[in-house]
């Protein structure tokens, strides 16, 4: 049997991939906060010159969000985008060495008492998040201030040791980690809501390619079902998040009103409708705070269609 070329290759990009990470998380909450923070500014800055695919897929995405927008304040969305990422990876990295109190002066909390009005009634709560801002650090604000663990679902990365490197990482902010393949996470997270625990989820982007088609900012685009799904499967609080960056280090985060279950229609229509709230809630804040997207993938069906094609 003949040896694959590419594997040699794979291998040695993986290792090189984790290390790097590895590096990241070891030397970066090792610098002085300043060089770190004009340290991945330069990175962004960087990276948006070199207008490689991810850059161009965040111009491409922004374009839907601000329909009109010239390509002059495209490109500047993308810029102020790209350092917004790089803030989120500076962050993450710096996260495992702040303490509780700055992690609570790092975040500002609009309509809380939803959350905590839900946790309090023993129902169960959801928090449905797109990749807005960190979400990292709003996990740790609420295990660390409102001292809640929650349990979360990470997409399996490669190498198998970059994911590793991602669930060491969030559990060691007090995350309960899943992985998303393999099935067996709705079951666990069901049992956690029924007993009255909380759940985040990441959610404008399917992972499965059967989600729920939506209408967002006026084309069609696929969500995941799992959010309205165990909602309606155990009675627990649906509640969107958005999060944005501004001038100042205090990152803000918004817990909008509670997606409501529809009196009506049969569990796929509940799934379709609680959805399209969610994906509602959630353009709300992309609309107003459209640099801290972070969607460098294609999410819109017509998108992923023309990929196909070239294919």
């Amino acid at each position: 049997m003949s040896e694959d070329p590419a594997q040699p290759r794979d291998g040695l990009r993986d290792r090189l991939t984790d290390g790097l990470y590895g590096l990241g998380w070891g030397a970066v909450k090792k610098l002085p906060e300043p060089v770190a923070r004009a340290l991945f500014r330069t990175i962004a800055d960087q990276t948006w010159k070199r207008r490689g695919k991810s850059v161009l897929r965040l111009e491409s995405n922004l374009a839907r969000v601000v329909p009109g927008a010239s390509p002059a304040r495209l490109a500047e969305l993308s810029r102020a985008g790209m350092r917004s990422y790089m803030r989120y990876w500076m962050e993450s990295f710096r996260l495992p060495t702040w303490s509780p109190a700055r992690i609570k002066a790092s975040i500002e909390v609009r309509d809380a008492h939803r959350l905590t009005d839900g946790l309090d009634a023993g129902r169960g709560v959801i928090l449905a998040l797109p990749h807005l801002g960190n979400w990292d650090l709003a996990g740790a604000w609420v295990t660390t201030d409102l001292k809640v663990p929650f349990t979360t679902v990470a997409e399996r990365l490669k190498p198998e040791t970059l994911y590793d490197r991602f669930v060491a990482y969030r559990e060691g902010l007090g995350m309960e980690v899943l992985p998303h393949s393999g099935g067996a996470a709705f079951g666990t997270l069901a049992r956690r809501l029924r007993a009255g625990g909380l759940v985040c989820l990441v959610a404008d982007r399917d992972l499965s390619a059967s989600g729920v088609e939506v209408t967002f900012f006026g084309d069609t685009a696929r969500m995941p079902a799992g959010p309205a799904l165990l909602a309606q499967q155990t009675g627990a609080l649906l509640l969107p998040v958005t999060l944005s960056y501004d001038d100042t280090p205090v990152m803000k985060a918004r817990i909008h009103t509670p997606v409501e279950l529809p009196e009506s229609g049969d569990r796929t229509e509940k799934t379709s409708s609680m959805t399209q709230a969610l994906a509602d809630a959630f353009a709300v804040g992309i609309a107003d705070h459209p640099e801290d997207w972070h969607m460098l993938q294609r999410l819109w069906l017509a998108d992923l269609e023309t990929r196909e094609d070239r294919t």
